[in-house]
């Protein structure tokens, strides 16, 4: 499960990864424990089939659903199933997006401890990356704004998350934005991206209790500390 992340890249560095215009970037605050029910920046293909950043709700909510309050259960998808549970299948099919981050959060429950032991996850030159996700349009009556939100895909944890959990988010290689983005991709090939990101450019640290609340949102959730 993923049920924490961070942003605090800069537009330029985004638009590097990403591979458009720094002016393309939406502002953004530096976030560093974005939690379920909060917005986040996304990367959905616009009309032009071009990369386009959008601040979206994290939490699915399916078209058909009553009551938006389901997608509070809703943040993560696995991957065995997506292609099949009604809540994701639609989505995998025609609204893939790619969730932006840099660094995730995992906890880990200590032996004889009363409390998890929440630990960090990133790239080892510190440098953002995006996670698969699945996004969603919610308007049950036409007069009403539509809600846009999203849930993180995980799948199997890599030898570096697998000591602290045995699920990860899906971790999208570059060369493979587009691939996952297009609606027009099959969705036996769109499944075959979601496979454990490799372990070697990955590095993690244990943090402090702070970002277990969604109320501390600054550098501190992210500073190393003693293992407890």
């Amino acid at each position: 499960m993923c049920g924490r992340f961070g942003l605090s890249a800069t537009p330029e560095q985004l638009a590097l990864l990403l591979d458009i215009d720094p002016g393309d970037i939406p502002e953004m605050a530096p976030r560093f424990n974005i939690a379920p029910t909060t917005q986040a920046a996304v990367v959905r293909h616009n009309a032009d089939v071009r990369r386009k950043v959008h601040l979206v709700r994290w939490g699915l909510v399916p078209s058909w659903a009553k009551d938006q309050k389901i997608g509070n259960r809703l943040i993560n998808a696995r991957a065995e199933t997506i292609a099949e549970k009604p809540a994701y299948r639609s989505a995998f099919k025609r609204r893939r997006c790619l969730v932006l981050t840099d660094g995730f959060y995992e906890w880990h429950k200590v032996e004889g401890e009363k409390t998890k032991q929440p630990y960090h996850f990133g790239l080892t030159d510190d440098s953002p990356f995006a996670l698969a996700g699945l996004w969603e349009r919610w308007q049950p009556d036409q007069s009403d704004e539509p809600l846009d939100t999203f849930t993180i895909v995980t799948t199997e944890a890599n030898a570096v998350l697998a000591p602290v959990h045995h699920r990860m988010p899906v971790i999208v290689s570059p060369e493979d934005y587009d691939t996952w983005l297009d609606r027009e991709t099959p969705p036996d090939e769109a499944q075959g991206l979601l496979r454990p990101f490799a372990p070697d450019p990955m590095v993690r640290w244990p943090v402090s209790q702070l970002v277990n609340s969604p109320r501390n949102d600054d550098p501190r959730c992210r500073e190393m500390v003693e293992a407890g």
